[in-house]
C-alpha cells in the first residue's frame, strides 16, 4: 500500500507522462452518445490532445471541490488526491 507522499509521486509523474508538453488540438462538448455510454445526465466539455488523447472532467460545474480528469487510455482516470 502506498502512502501519501508515495501516492502523489504516482500520479504527478502519472499526469506529466500524459499531459506535459502536449498541445490541444480539439475541444468540444461530449456528445449525448458519449453521455449514454457513462450514463451522465449533463454534457462536460473535452479536449483532444495531440497524442490522440481525450480528456474530460467528471465534477459539477459549481466548483465544490477538485475533479478527477478522465482519459481515453488505460489509466483512464487522473484521480482527486
Amino acid at each position: 500500500m502506498l502512502d501519501d507522499k508515495q501516492l502523489t509521486k504516482h500520479w504527478n509523474n502519472t499526469a506529466r507522462k500524459y499531459l506535459l508538453g502536449r498541445k490541444i488540438i480539439r475541444v468540444e462538448y461530449m456528445t449525448q452518445e458519449d453521455l449514454d455510454d457513462l450514463y451522465w445526465y449533463k454534457r462536460p466539455v473535452a479536449f483532444k490532445l495531440d497524442s490522440g488523447l481525450w480528456c474530460y472532467p467528471s465534477q459539477d460545474d459549481e466548483g465544490n471541490d477538485g475533479g478527477a480528469l478522465f482519459m481515453n487510455n488505460k489509466e483512464r482516470c487522473l484521480p482527486v488526491l
